[in-house]
């Protein structure tokens, strides 16, 4: 922690995208809003096709890769350039909170699309908010969730620490365990390569989003969104054939405990992955 004073100062008129619930929410803990902010960076990611053969696959994450027969690029570097995209709009966007003098943000709402001129647009937007308090946090941290739920963690004695995402890719040819889909389907039997394909990306994802959260120094991490994109292209290697990409991304807010009595000083619980579901509107 550490004593900005008042700098970045917070008077005259603010805008937030708060709801009057959030916006007490948040103030009944020692917070208000400073101001929107916004993150936004435009990436041409390129192509990451494979030359495939029939049972081939490649992954990400560099596990159960099986060698096609003539040319596997890993698909490292692609991955590498989602999370480079996606940090660097979310680094913009804290960059803005502390020009506005804020400790955080909340609501953080991550976005991908496609850019109208070409490249994939990745957009941040969220509420940056400040405590009213002398000591305050040395970095601004990130969150996906709104007020009334920022105010329960807090209330409970955790801290958000920043947003975290974890993404898996893997592409896979077509081979016998998937080009007797048709069949198999009207027998009601499992497409295993299909099943092998998704249960490996979201494996990744998950194993990442955990490993970021660890770099964040936080004990854990509450999801809020879970995504799986599955597209079909033709395969380079073999006419008339196809390869499957599938990409799955987690991203939660790792979470740090404060002000917890009797634990051991230096001793830290296993990390852990939880959903917090907002309450149903009554």
């Amino acid at each position: 922690m550490t004593d900005r004073g008042s700098a970045g100062s917070t008077a005259g008129t603010w805008d937030s995208a708060l709801s009057v619930e959030e916006f007490a929410a948040i103030g009944g803990v020692g917070f208000e809003p400073v101001g929107q902010v916004l993150g936004t960076a435009v990436f041409e990611m390129g192509y990451s096709g494979v030359w495939g053969c029939p049972g081939s696959w490649t992954a990400s994450g560099g596990n159960n890769t099986v060698p096609a027969s003539r040319w596997t690029p890993s698909l490292s570097l692609l991955a590498r350039k989602l999370y480079a995209a996606r940090r660097t709009a979310l680094s913009r966007a804290v960059a803005e909170c502390s020009a506005l003098g804020g400790d955080g943000i909340v609501g953080v709402d991550l976005r991908v699309t496609e850019f109208p001129a070409g490249g994939t647009e990745f957009t941040v937007r969220g509420t940056a908010v400040r405590a009213r308090s002398r000591s305050r946090p040395r970095t601004p941290f990130t969150a996906h969730v709104g007020g009334q739920d920022f105010a329960r963690l807090l209330e409970a004695g955790w801290v958000p620490v920043g947003l975290a995402v974890g993404v898996g890719l893997a592409i896979r040819h077509d081979d016998w365990r998937t080009g007797l889909r048709v069949p198999l389907a009207l027998r009601n039997q499992e497409v295993d390569g299909y099943t092998q394909l998704i249960g490996h990306v979201r494996r990744e994802a998950r194993t990442q989003l955990a490993l970021e959260a660890g770099r964040h120094g936080a004990q854990g991490v509450v999801v809020d969104d879970t995504r799986l994109r599955v597209e079909e292209s033709e395969c380079p290697a073999f006419e008339g054939t196809r390869d499957l990409t599938a990409e799955a991304v987690f991203v939660g807010t790792s979470l740090a405990r404060f002000g917890r009595p009797g634990r051991p000083a230096g001793t830290r619980p296993p990390l852990t992955i939880t959903r917090l579901e907002r309450e149903a509107a009554r």
